[in-house]
């Protein structure tokens, strides 16, 4: 579950910035919109199971908090998560209203752009993490 929910998740950053890159139409900021959901849904189901398998499953906490990979995967999946703020307030707003300037587009897009980044070092940090690096302890 855990797995595909971090799969589920890039697919929805990967949509978004695929659809950024075209113009944006009411079905355009729609779809951006149902998709942007789907990202929100994954990342609650992605910190839902993964703190249930640091607490309950696993190798327990005491040891993911002794990882400083561990540390630097929350520190910026929270990071994302706030970052995820803006695109989702933008997105509603383009479905009521369709003008898009290019200049929101633009800003929209690189927030977009640094999640999926972020995304990335996170992956990094897992890989990392399950090879045990880091460990502080």
């Amino acid at each position: 579950m855990h797995h595909l929910a971090a799969f589920a998740l890039v697919a929805g950053l990967a949509l978004e910035m695929v659809l950024l890159k075209g113009e944006v139409t009411l079905q355009g900021a729609r779809r951006l919109q149902a998709i942007d959901a789907l990202y929100g849904a994954s990342a609650g189901i992605l910190l839902l199971v993964g703190l249930l398998r640091v607490f309950y499953f696993e190798k327990g906490a005491a040891y993911y908090f002794h990882s400083a990979p561990f540390i630097a995967k929350l520190v910026l999946f929270v990071a994302v998560g706030l970052l995820s703020i803006y695109p989702t307030v933008t997105f509603r707003r383009w479905s009521r209203q369709p003008t898009v300037t290019q200049a929101s587009l633009r800003k929209v897009s690189t927030v977009v752009h640094v999640q999926l980044a972020g995304v990335v070092v996170i992956l990094l940090c897992a890989a990392m993490m399950a090879r045990g690096v880091g460990f502080l302890g």
